[in-house]
């Protein structure tokens, strides 16, 4: 089919959820997508930082391969071979003792809301409350959704759920003043990634999980777009010596084969016995085996030192642009979660790369951000800054 039929039956037949590019894309290998005309295209979105080792990777491929032809579904009912394998994975490159397996960061983010209020109701007495931080994003179920601290993602579904409260981000004074007798928890990412990459200042988790020993709280983490890599370290909390008593994962696990976790240690984990929380899907053989692959290869291959040193080359070379462009206002980042904000939407840059071949991301309406695979190279990074200053140059002299 031709890429304007494939549309319009997309179209027709899907509800619309989504905006999206008058894209279909249909192949990628590594850093690269193609799409249905056979254009080619510089992916610095990666699946919205999903596809940590960038796409068909051989490793994981073969392990998805493998698997679907041994086992692919049979319920929690059973033992689960590659879940216990990872499950023993994270445990032994965490500082955590229990996981619980599901499908999406939304729903690790769902587990780890339920879980902080049955332990909550077990240890706390009638404290219930969670802090999340405004600007935030949690997901979007009904809970999650309410714990994210963006009102435009709320319009429609009231009555939202009670028990959240929000304070402004980066932010430990305000933090500490609206712990209540009713609060159970905070709920909080290490780095603010669909706000536009807004990274607090050292020492702000620090502060949070200070807060929660004094006040005898639960310290959740949101590593759902920061854990596995992405910011040159398996978790990002690793960076302050930051022990959450939960941390939240999905996105880059399963190198893009849906699946998410909730990591806890064995005191706040224990409040789940069985029947107090479940997924059918959770945990499914390929999703495991999937999760296997691409954590054991970002662990042993060198991926972290690449993040690393790519990520601080890239940060530098955004940091040039700004100095030859009065339209961005700010650069920022760690590890490969980067971001330009530009002091005007940035749609219309997004459109420009996309039609030089470079996918990136605009998020909270004018910063440009990039989530590439960890795998990308310095070459692909003089790649991306070449066409991301043709387009900024360009869109100048058009209008400026």
């Amino acid at each position: 089919m031709t890429t304007e039929e494939l549309i319009a039956l997309s179209e027709r037949y899907i509800m619309p959820t989504y905006k999206r590019f008058p894209l279909v894309l249909t192949r990628g290998l590594g850093v690269h997508l193609w799409d249905n005309d056979g254009k080619c295209y510089l992916d610095l979105v990666g699946g919205i930082a999903v596809c940590a080792l960038g796409h068909s990777h051989p490793r994981v491929v073969e392990a998805i391969k493998r698997q679907a032809e041994t086992l692919t579904h049979v319920s929690n009912l059973y033992h689960i071979e590659p879940q216990i394998l990872l499950a023993r994975l994270l445990v032994e490159h965490s500082p955590y003792d229990k996981v619980f397996f599901c499908n999406s960061g939304a729903e690790a983010n769902e587990a780890a809301i339920k879980l902080a209020r049955r332990y909550a109701s077990e240890k706390m007495g009638a404290r219930y409350e969670l802090i999340t931080m405004r600007h935030s994003f949690h997901g979007r179920t009904l809970a999650t959704v309410t714990a994210t601290g963006q009102d435009q993602f709320q319009v429609g579904y009231a009555p939202l759920p009670a028990g959240f409260r929000y304070v402004p981000y980066n932010d430990l004074d305000a933090l500490e003043a609206a712990v209540t007798e009713n609060t159970c928890g905070i709920l909080v990412e290490p780095i603010q990634g669909e706000s536009g990459v807004i990274i607090p200042d050292q020492g702000y988790l620090r502060g949070i999980r200070n807060i929660c020993d004094r006040r005898d709280l639960l310290m959740i983490a949101d590593e759902v777009q920061t854990g596995i890599g992405r910011t040159g370290t398996l978790f990002a909390c690793e960076q302050e010596d930051v022990v959450p008593d939960m941390v939240t994962l999905a996105k880059a696990l399963g190198n893009g084969f849906p699946i998410g976790a909730l990591l806890a240690t064995e005191r706040v984990a224990a409040a789940f016995v069985p029947g107090s929380h479940g997924s059918t899907f959770g945990g499914n053989p390929l999703a495991t085996a999937a999760g296997i692959a691409a954590l054991e290869t970002i662990i042993a291959e060198g991926v972290l030192d690449n993040c690393r040193s790519v990520g601080a080359y890239f940060l530098e070379r955004l940091a040039g642009l700004k100095a030859n462009n009065s339209r961005i206002r700010a650069v920022r980042g760690r590890g490969l979660i980067l971001a330009i904000e530009l002091t005007v939407p940035g749609a219309e840059f997004v459109l420009a790369c996309m039609g030089r071949g470079l996918l990136i991301n605009c998020t909270n309406s004018n910063v440009l951000r990039f989530v590439p695979p960890l795998i990308l190279t310095r070459e692909d990074v003089d790649k991306a800054v070449g066409i991301l200053g043709e387009v900024l140059e360009e869109r100048c002299t058009k209008t400026c």
